[in-house]
């Protein structure tokens, strides 16, 4: 397996990947991609646990990446820089996807917590927003897919928990509600949830649920019935307390794996 690390054509963005040497005995010659967008409450990267997923998809056969982005440290109100930087690191998957041995027409951002954030609003915003401020064809920054893993969707529902720190988010917080943008462009969905998760509330995911049902956008929902936030992939090797170690929950991946692996059938 090869590590690269990749700076983005954006000032505070970063890239790592994790990429399989092609097997001349397979009849596979590109690989799906993944790219890990790790929480953090906009304040740091818990790189430990974003190599932790991107690894735990590279050993089911993906390109597996994860993604550093602009942070409060880095600027204020933070905008939809996280975003943009989401939008460049798509876009360069796009760009190296034969010296990667990528599929281009199956790379997925991953998010949880605030990484979901990211993702949700990248899910609404990649086609007319994004583009447009990178200054790139559309084309090149679609996703396949998107994965939520207990996301913030809009600061009215529970998170922050301060109008002071969403004052450093955004000056315009409505830009920020994901459910609000969802529209036709948006891709197939999956998200999974703990019913009781007591930083980010479940009513998060569930809006963005409704709004994509409402928009006739493909999604699968798990909500799971107990668990921490921060789950991660739920089980001893990411549990950060003893009850962050959920058997139950952590069938989320494999259920993700499936779904994606359906979609690509599809």
């Amino acid at each position: 397996m090869q590590v690269i690390h990749a700076n983005l054509a954006r000032p505070n963005a970063h890239l790592t990947g994790f990429l399989h040497f092609p097997d001349e005995n397979a009849h596979q010659t590109t690989l799906p991609a993944i790219i890990i967008v790790p929480g953090g409450s906009y304040t740091h990267i818990p790189t430990g646990q974003a190599e932790t997923l991107a690894m735990a998809f590279a050993g089911h056969g993906y390109q597996a990446f994860y993604l550093e982005y602009t942070l409060l440290g880095d600027q204020q109100p933070l905008g939809l820089a996280p975003v943009l930087d989401l939008g460049a690191a798509v876009a360069l998957l796009r760009q190296n996807a034969t010296d990667w041995h990528i599929d281009p027409d199956q790379i997925t951002p991953a998010g949880f917590s605030v990484g979901g954030h990211i993702v949700a609003l990248y899910n609404d915003y990649w086609h007319d927003k994004v583009a447009p401020e990178l200054k790139l064809p559309a084309a090149d920054l679609k996703p396949a897919s998107v994965i939520l893993g207990y996301p913030v969707i809009n600061p009215q529902l529970g998170f922050p928990k301060d109008a002071d720190t969403l004052a450093t988010w955004s000056k315009t917080p409505a830009d920020l509600a994901a459910d609000t943008h969802v529209n036709a462009n948006n891709r197939p969905t999956f998200i999974w949830v703990t019913a009781d998760d007591p930083i980010v509330p479940v009513q998060n995911s569930l809006a963005y649920a409704t709004a994509l049902a409402n928009a006739e956008i493909e999604q699968e929902v798990h909500i799971f019935q107990h668990g921490p936030h921060g789950l991660a992939l739920a089980n001893a090797q990411t549990a950060w307390k003893p009850d962050a170690n959920q058997p139950h929950a952590a069938h989320w991946l494999t259920l993700a794996l499936e779904w994606l692996a359906n979609n690509r059938q599809a």
